[in-house]
């Protein structure tokens, strides 16, 4: 059941769809994969939309390079706290309602498992198809939603995959597994962009509140300010 400061903070989503949606929302347990541009935006509205538990997942530190898309990350961050740390004082003081678990380590074939147990929903914050990859087998093997938003330059997209309903990730991309490439460049709005979609994504698999990206793939072309959907049935 929600207190009574949940539902005062929540107020305009509950008037969206209503207090039933918003407990689902407060039951729920997503997991992040991946703090920086994409991870960022997507917790941030996770927590402010009332996901009742988050698990952040990343390895690596903040550096001063990040600082201009991934918001949840400051300057007195860069070198010194874990991205997942960083993310989860700051998540916790902006939405106290909410807990906040992290894994600061790679997944991989042999922990993903124990590390994604128990969550409702996944979303791919990730800059590797390797990793990708990994997620998504574990995710259709458990039956469990998967978000993927993908970013470069001013390019970004976003599909959602729905195990025994939906292509799974790999054959979406057709085997790609290119190794990470170190100072891609990337516009930083549309980090924000890319993951706030993601964040809805999520919020409308738990509360069926809307039709999600599912055999469908959104590319957003911020040259041009397109946003065009591929039916990938």
């Amino acid at each position: 059941m929600l207190t009574e400061h949940e539902i005062k903070r929540q107020d305009r989503e509950i008037k969206l769809y209503g207090i039933e949606n918003q407990e689902k929302l407060k039951s729920a347990k997503v997991a992040v994969v991946g703090l920086g541009g994409l991870g960022c935006p997507v917790a941030y509205y996770l927590a402010g939309a009332g996901v009742g538990t988050l698990l952040l997942i990343d390895y690596e530190k903040p550096e001063l390079s990040n600082l201009d898309r991934q918001i949840l990350h400051w300057e007195e961050d860069v070198g010194k706290n874990s991205k997942v740390n960083s993310a989860k004082w700051k998540l916790e003081r902006f939405n106290p309602t909410i807990k906040v678990e992290v894994f600061e380590g790679k997944l991989s074939e042999e922990n993903v498992a124990e590390v994604l147990e128990g969550v409702d929903v996944v979303v791919d914050c990730l800059d590797n198809f390797h990793t990708r990859y990994v997620v998504d087998k574990y995710c259709q093997k458990a039956k469990i939603p998967l978000v993927h938003g993908g970013i470069k330059g001013l390019y970004g997209e976003v599909t959602t995959i729905i195990p025994e309903k939906t292509q799974n990730l790999e054959e979406l991309f057709s085997g790609l597994n290119e190794a990470k490439m170190e100072k891609t460049p990337i516009f930083g709005p549309l980090a924000g962009i890319i993951g706030t979609i993601e964040a809805a994504e999520v919020v409308k698999i738990i509360t069926h509140c809307g039709e999600c990206l599912t055999n469908k793939l959104l590319i957003v072309d911020l040259t041009t300010d397109s946003f065009e959907t591929i039916d990938l049935k």
